[in-house]
């Protein structure tokens, strides 16, 4: 039988001198008795996959809201596909696999309904309030929101999940946060990087999926993009299936999109830190460069798909009416909250003490998922919401 030193232990055989070791944790913002058999970033993973947020993910839009098919990815099935990526490079390169998994389970419990436009709405709803971004709610809930136990707030994650999480060196508001933020270094872990681009790969390669099965994206146009065109000539060159074969030809291109993707990563990422001389997870923090990357030909391929699908599918006048629709389901349920305090929960209004009203309504509105937000407007307002 192995318990928890025995596993930290063995980590010391197996993670590459770059990779976050369990035993060498920061540790959490409350002290509490380690567990007899798992390690800290298990703990931390396990804790947030059992949380209330994690759960809500799956009524939650990635492109296309819930009513629109039962196939489509949601918040929750494209957070579990950027943990098998994740882990998969994370194993290759001897990284914590642990650590990145929790980070990435954690990674969008933030989002707030109706995927990155109900981010922009929300975002316009506290302009004047410190605004808002979907990282930094994301490390609120583990921080604040979630309240599992009676002897602390939140979730009581280690630090290396909490930096984590917020996507080091993105431009999220400055909005007060009420308990101590996580050490930042200056690079995130090698593990927080790879959960980005990790990330990255996942939704490039599904909504590439997803649009092509809702018919947003047509074929044709999508062969004008190189990688996916080098991808169809590899998929017909070697299992002899080409785009009329349908959804065959279509997941087994999508398949190899995720392993170019992936193999280039790795690739890239063990020359640049190999070449770099990095011997410990601390120096990874404190490179001003970071160590998990893409190969720059890759990054421009990348950033073409990223191009066509931002244009294509994001842009799409289907995807934006109900964007529209989406928005305005936001804007009148804050407006009618903020006017009618008393039609909020008992939870909601008791809010955070020491915060504006508006950070704790932002709460509410964000912790919804797309189903309760159109029901609630439906409920309150009466007017048709955005399945209508």
């Amino acid at each position: 039988m192995r318990n928890r030193e025995d596993i930290e232990k063995s980590e010391e055989e197996r993670l590459a001198p770059w990779a976050s070791r369990s035993r060498l944790s920061l540790g959490r913002l409350y002290p509490e008795p380690e567990h007899e058999y798992r390690t800290a970033y298990q703990r931390d993973r396990d804790r947030v996959l059992h949380a209330t947020a994690f759960r809500r993910l799956q009524y939650k839009t990635q492109v296309f809201i819930y009513h629109e098919g039962d196939h489509f990815r949601n918040r929750l099935t494209h957070t579990l596909e950027v943990a098998q990526v994740a882990r998969t490079v994370a194993r290759v390169l001897g990284l914590n696999e642990d650590l990145t998994e929790a980070i990435v389970l954690a990674h969008d419990l933030g989002h707030p309904p109706f995927g990155h436009l109900g981010q922009t709405e929300m975002h316009t709803l506290l302009g004047e309030f410190g605004g808002f971004e979907h990282n930094r709610q994301s490390l609120r809930i583990v921080d604040l929101l979630e309240r599992p136990s009676t002897q602390y707030v939140g979730l009581n994650l280690t630090m290396e999940t909490r930096s984590g999480i917020l996507k080091h060196g993105s431009a999220f508001p400055r909005y007060p946060h009420p308990v101590p933020f996580p050490e930042m270094g200056t690079s995130p872990s090698a593990e927080a990087q790879l959960a980005n681009l990790a990330d990255e790969i996942a939704y490039n390669s599904h909504d590439v999926d997803d649009g092509l099965r809702s018919g947003l994206i047509e074929h044709e146009a999508l062969m004008e993009v190189p990688i996916w065109r080098e991808v169809c000539t590899k998929v017909q060159r070697d299992w002899g299936t080409t785009a009329t074969d349908g959804n065959a030809f279509r997941r087994r291109a999508v398949g190899l999109l995720i392993n170019e993707l992936s193999s280039d990563l790795i690739r890239n990422a063990d020359e640049r830190l190999s070449s770099a001389g990095i011997a410990s997870a601390q120096q990874v923090r404190e490179s001003k460069d970071h160590v998990i990357a893409f190969s720059s030909d890759m990054q421009q391929a990348k950033a073409e798909l990223a191009a066509f699908l931002r244009a294509n599918l994001y842009l799409h006048p289907q995807v934006l009416q109900i964007a529209t629709e989406a928005g305005r389901v936001l804007s009148d349920l804050w407006n009618l909250y903020r006017d009618q305090p008393e039609l909020l929960s008992a939870a909601a209004r008791e809010g955070l003490a020491g915060e504006p009203n508006e950070r704790a309504l932002a709460d509410y509105l964000a912790g919804m998922t797309d189903r309760f937000a159109m029901d609630e407007h439906r409920r309150l307002i009466g007017t048709p919401p955005a399945d209508s």
